[in-house]
């Protein structure tokens, strides 16, 4: 029997079948010893093969060949990786620019291990509702970056629907992975984009204005055939033939890169990788050598010193050893 896995709350894994069954799905001990560098064998978006048992609940067996996925490594250095989604279309990534703040750095980060793992990413700029004269000013001045490097963005207020039927239509046919820092919005976002799901949501801390976790499994979540709301009063899963799904995820604070070599890193920032086909050295790291063309686009300002800055600390990631590899 084949199916999709729509949710992962750690050990169980609930697969929707090709049929349109839900069935709660533990891992076959031996998919632990195939190498998958992991703590999560199986993700959620991936195509299984699964037994079923007399209890009611199944086996999985297979996992097919996955076409793409986004990977993660905790900047706590006792975590190791883990995979947040599987077979996604795209990847919309939540960012506020206050309340809290996300850095740069981590927009980077994400950025980078996505383009390492073939996953387009969109921009989704929320609770523009807050922002003063200053703040929107910046907003601008970050869509105008990444827009030149090649990413496209879209500003939204999930509370005054701002920006919500344009973001409804990039979502129609595709599966889409949503991730963020905690309390970004992306969970009003979800509600707000699929009435009846009903995610709960948090306030952010004024004194560290952090949010808190309130999504705590990875799930998939159907938006319909055409884009809109699937059939929400059971269990969510009825628009199982849909092609429109948002993939939502548990927020995260830091995002340590997994598996990605110092000597890759460079092509991983477009526009970095763009200006060291000038570069006088085949091997240049753009940190000091002569004829870097890299550094000259810096000190020119055709690359952003942000996004130079963000390659130099993934760069001293490997350098320092600061993630330890995955088992």
């Amino acid at each position: 029997m084949k199916g999709l896995v729509i949710k992962n709350t750690g050990f169980w894994y609930t697969v929707l079948t090709d049929d349109g069954a839900t069935i709660d799905c533990k891992v076959k001990g031996n998919f632990r010893l195939k190498g998958i560098r992991s703590t999560n064998p199986v993700a959620v978006g991936d195509r299984v093969g699964i037994v079923p048992n007399q209890e009611g609940t199944a086996l999985i067996n297979e996992i097919e060949d996955r076409r793409n996925y986004i990977i993660r490594k905790s900047s706590n250095l006792s975590k190791q990786s883990s995979i947040i989604a599987a077979n996604v279309d795209q990847a919309m990534l939540i960012v506020t620019i206050n309340h809290p703040e996300t850095s740069t750095t981590f927009i980077d980060r994400f950025l980078a291990s996505a383009e390492a793992y073939r996953v387009p990413v969109i921009l989704v700029f929320n609770k523009v509702d807050l922002l003063d004269e200053d703040e929107r000013r910046y907003l601008q001045m970050m869509q105008t970056l990444y827009k030149t490097i090649g990413y496209e963005s879209i500003a939204v207020s999930a509370t005054e629907g701002t920006g919500i039927e344009e973001l409804r239509e990039m979502l129609k046919g595709k599966i889409t992975l949503f991730s963020g820092n905690s309390g970004v919005g992306k969970s009003t976002l979800i509600n707000t984009l699929v009435p009846g799901v009903n995610l709960r949501t948090a306030e952010i801390s004024d004194a560290h204005n952090q949010g808190t976790h309130t999504t705590t499994f990875s799930e998939m979540i159907s938006l319909g055939d055409n884009g809109d709301c699937g059939d929400m009063s059971d269990n969510g899963y009825m628009g199982y033939k849909t092609k429109s799904w948002i993939i939502d995820t548990p927020g995260i604070r830091g995002f340590g890169t997994f598996d990605i070599e110092k000597e890759e890193l460079t092509s991983y920032f477009k526009e970095i990788f763009h200006f060291s086909k000038d570069c006088r050295f085949s091997d240049c790291t753009h940190t000091h050598e002569p004829g870097c063309a890299v550094l000259k686009a810096v000190e020119e300002h055709y690359i952003s010193a942000s996004r130079y800055q963000s390659y130099l600390s993934m760069l001293e990631d490997k350098e320092e050893g600061k993630y330890r590899a995955g088992y």
